[in-house]
């Protein structure tokens, strides 16, 4: 079983930048792929971004493209998303996402056997 806690949301003005935590622990967390996902208010779950087994593997959605940066340390069991100029529509609960295998796609959820509980980012305008 493995388990994810997700850290960092919080409020902050548009603009602003934010740096959003994931540990991983239960199993060998460098045999997975990672993602964000994140879900606002009355929306369904959308793809944030994603990094493979080899760090540099990335994978962005178009949203935060040049905005967003995920990376992972593996000697932590851990993965970030740096997220600079925000924007109110990035007001969102943040999912960390664990897959042992991608069949198809990273931005797909049914991909990932794993969720954590989710960390709440506002940004205000």
């Amino acid at each position: 079983q493995v388990q994810l806690v997700e850290s960092g949301g919080r409020l902050v003005q548009a603009g602003g930048s934010l740096s959003l935590s994931c540990v991983c622990s239960g199993r060998t967390f460098s045999n997975y792929h990672m993602g964000w996902f994140r879900q606002a208010p009355g929306k369904e779950r959308e793809f944030v971004a994603a990094i493979g087994q080899i760090p540099d593997k990335t994978y962005y959605a178009d949203s935060v493209k040049g905005r967003f940066t995920i990376s992972r340390d593996n000697a932590k069991n851990t993965v970030s998303l740096q997220m600079n100029s925000l924007k109110s529509e990035d007001t969102a609960v943040y999912y960390c996402a664990a897959a042992s295998y991608i069949w198809s796609e990273y931005n797909v959820g049914a991909e990932y056997d794993y969720w954590g509980q989710g960390t709440q980012v506002t940004v205000s305008s």
